[in-house]
């Protein structure tokens, strides 16, 4: 499946911004299923110092700064790009979810170092044995690893409500667990602590969304803006397998992935300083639809 995709982003300042500096993380990353065809982005104003780099995770990260008064900044990011469906075995086939967590623990596995900063506490996501004992349900002695993966989430989406009033961005997800409900954000950050606090390395992933419901059916909750999932690293030979535990799902060509890190925290879509600008309005807005559609008008 190819896509087309516009991420538009405007800060609109009650008074002058005087300097402004951002980080912008909204490039598709060129691997795994997803393959970057194209992508530009576009500044108003246009900055005069700006550079592109890679984060330690793989992620491209364009980094801007202004220095002239401005009232409003937009931000958009124009991808195409295209998803193949993941090739993954029945549930039931996969290996034990202990071995997985015994081979990464005595350095057998031959990807032990790269999966390790998934494998542990983050800013946003810390183990305890509240996510532990909600795991043990589905991880129980001796279970296929995929097939305990999608169990637990399954159980995460019946247990939670999607509700964004609920939390905010900076909600801890201990209270996201406590209050069983919130968006996507929250969602992945519980299953990223569930899955760590049982020595399943897990990363949050962020993308996009896009749903064509048959008719009668209701969209899936995050269909044209920004959304989260997780990804669990199921051993070397299955490796990552990305799971939506706010529509309870594998991901496949609906999912397009954009960054991924230990946590909300390192892939931000835009995140930066101002001086001045008192109060401002921030607008967003995300097309993505085949390339074989029309554009949403």
């Amino acid at each position: 499946m190819i896509y087309k995709i516009t991420h538009s982003t405007t800060y609109i300042y009650e008074t002058p911004v005087a300097v402004c500096h951002n980080l912008v993380m909204l490039t598709p990353r060129d691997d795994g299923n997803v393959r970057s065809l194209s992508h530009r982005l576009t500044i108003r104003p246009t900055p005069p110092i700006s550079a592109r780099r890679k984060d330690f995770f793989g992620n491209s990260v364009h980094s801007f700064s202004t220095e002239e008064n401005h009232k409003q900044l937009t931000v958009t990011a124009t991808s195409r790009v295209q998803v193949s469906p993941p090739n993954l075995p029945a549930d039931e086939t996969t290996v034990s979810w202990e071995r997985v967590v015994h081979a990464l623990k005595e350095q057998q596995d031959p990807n032990w170092l790269s999966v390790c900063p998934f494998q542990y506490d983050s800013p946003r996501v810390r183990r305890n044995t509240d996510f532990e004992s909600f795991s043990k349900e589905s991880f129980s002695p001796e279970r296929p690893v995929l097939a305990a993966v999608r169990d637990l989430t399954t159980r995460i989406y019946g247990h939670f409500k999607y509700d964004s009033k609920a939390t905010h961005v900076g909600t801890p997800t201990e209270d996201a667990f406590k209050l069983a409900r919130g968006v996507c954000q929250d969602f992945a950050h519980v299953q990223l602590a569930c899955l760590r606090s049982i020595g399943i390395p897990a990363r949050y992933v962020s993308g996009y969304l896009r749903t064509n419901p048959p008719p009668g059916k209701p969209r899936l909750i995050g269909a044209d803006q920004s959304h989260a999932w997780v990804a669990a690293y199921c051993g070397p030979d299955l490796g990552w397998v990305d799971v939506d535990p706010t529509n309870n799902c594998l991901c496949s060509t609906d999912h397009i992935t954009i960054a991924w890190g230990r946590d909300y925290g390192d892939v931000a879509p835009i995140r930066g300083v101002f001086l001045g600008g008192g109060h401002h309005q921030l607008l967003v807005s995300v097309d993505v639809h085949p390339e074989t559609e029309q554009p949403p008008s």
